[in-house]
């Protein structure tokens, strides 16, 4: 499932094909997604402009000038492509068929964004008035300046779970998965199995900056494309070569001195890729 860099690149893809442009055609070509569509979604969504794009954690928001912002969740193998004159070539993957586009949106100038979802776990939908349910509890957005060491330290005081899972409680920070956490841990050095309330504060200030470093490095690299994810111009992602644990099992260790080989374990029905020698 993408996870907040996949998201961010796509939002930012985005951002200068809808920001300021109105909608004047929509496409929807079936009534739901993993969640009924809502049921003015043509109605609402043709002839208006957007005026803002905005992700938090894992959701795409595009705010519109109707006092409702449009909600687009990928799910595990949703992609947007965007296609107009003068927009070079789209990379077209053959495994993308045009059955599973299922929502497409023209833009004044003739640009199309097309929703394709082949397993159909994505979601689309208006967030209006006093919020939505699936933002609700959603805890603080990792690369916001209002995401500290010390609200990190506050939000994993007395848990007994061990920090992996912790990190994946979107309620503690948002947008995280599993791919960007094991990096994390990884390069705070840090067990997966830690308690999340017995972590020290000089390592609680390491997992933080890790937190955001390796958000900030995946997103300038376009995310990492496993499977399905891919950028808006039909491009690959290519943080999946900077991996240092994720999906590593049984190599060396990249740590510097190190030596150990990395392993994999399965918490709550995850993996995790980590060292058992300098993450303690």
């Amino acid at each position: 499932m993408p996870e907040l860099p996949e998201v961010e690149t796509v939002r930012r893809g985005l951002a200068p094909h809808l920001v300021g442009r109105r909608i004047v055609r929509v496409d929807q070509r079936r009534p739901d997604l993993r969640w009924p569509m809502p049921p003015d979604l043509v109605q609402m969504l043709t002839g208006a402009r957007v005026t803002e794009l905005r992700r938090r954690s894992k959701y795409i928001l595009a705010d519109l000038d109707r006092d409702a912002s449009l909600l687009l969740h990928l799910g595990m193998s949703g992609r947007v492509r965007i296609e107009g004159e003068g927009l070079g070539r789209f990379h077209h993957d053959p495994a993308v068929l045009p059955q599973h586009d299922h929502l497409v949106l023209t833009t004044e100038d003739g640009t199309t964004i097309t929703l394709n979802d082949a397993r159909r776990f994505g979601a689309v939908d208006f967030v209006r008035g006093e919020g939505h349910p699936l933002l609700a509890a959603l805890g603080p957005e990792p690369l916001d300046d209002g995401f500290t060491p010390e609200r990190l330290a506050a939000a994993l005081a007395g848990r007994r779970t061990p920090i992996k899972a912790a990190l994946l409680d979107q309620r503690i920070v948002a947008g995280l998965g599993n791919i960007y956490v094991c990096e994390a841990l990884f390069r705070a050095g840090i067990h997966p199995t830690r308690p999340a309330g017995r972590i020290g504060p000089e390592r609680i200030a390491r997992l933080h900056a890790a937190i955001r470093e390796v958000l900030l490095q995946a997103i300038e690299a376009g995310g990492s494309s496993l499977r399905d994810h891919r950028q808006t111009s039909g491009e690959l992602g290519y943080f999946q070569h900077s991996f240092r644990v994720y999906g590593r099992e049984g190599q060396p260790c990249l740590r510097e001195g190190c030596g150990g080989t990395l392993r994999r374990i399965v918490q709550g029905g995850r993996s995790t890729w980590y060292c058992p020698v300098c993450q303690r």
